[in-house]
């Protein structure tokens, strides 16, 4: 399947539980085979739990490649996935986050709650910082991130944020089509400061 050849692995946010509605679970499911389909490694938070769970055993049932990142705690609560090609412990939630970004050449969020959402928002804000240029995917499954990008440019049109980086996350609610997505996305080349010298 042609793809971009700098996207090796994508790292995928989720929720630790499974959503009201039958199609989050279906959506997460495409998610994890596509990304095997395509070749590409899936990075994850290690769980059983929830779309994280569900995501994983679908990329390895496709016969790809999973890493999970998992804190000591977590694990010796015996949450760590027991099939994964291959799992990292690490001893808190900011460490999980770094080595998970390291890891990934790309994000896609499904749909969760505090946790995925602050995972999105800390790897945006690297993009807009330029720490790195990785690209933002939010698998908009029942229009669950409409309210966020409404939130997003709620903050451009009062003057907190640039439309570039509101633009810069890609919603989607297809799965593979998100991905085809991600291998098109460019960084935004402005910085983030508004009206101030130096910027």
């Amino acid at each position: 399947m042609n793809r971009n050849p700098s996207i090796n692995s994508i790292a995928v946010f989720s929720g630790s539980n499974f959503g009201s509605h039958e199609d989050y679970i279906e959506q997460a499911k495409k998610l994890g085979q596509a990304i095997a389909e395509r070749g590409q490694t899936m990075v994850y938070g290690g769980t059983t739990k929830g779309l994280m769970g569900v995501v994983a055993d679908a990329a390895l049932a496709a016969g790809g490649e999973v890493i999970g990142v998992i804190t000591e705690r977590l694990r010796e609560r015996g949450h760590l996935h027991p099939g994964l090609t291959r799992h990292e412990v690490v001893s808190g939630m900011r460490e999980r986050k770094a080595r998970m970004a390291e890891l990934a050449d790309a994000f896609v969020a499904l749909p969760g709650g505090l946790g995925t959402l602050e995972e999105l928002f800390e790897v945006a804000t690297l993009t807009q910082l330029a720490e790195h240029q990785k690209a933002l995917a939010c698998l908009n499954v029942r229009d669950f991130f409409v309210p966020l990008r409404a939130l997003l440019l709620h903050a451009t049109t009062e003057g907190f944020m640039k439309i570039e980086h509101c633009d810069m996350l890609i919603l989607e609610a297809d799965p593979l089509t998100a991905l085809q997505q991600i291998d098109l996305w460019h960084a935004p080349t402005v910085t983030k400061w508004i009206g101030q010298p130096g910027s």
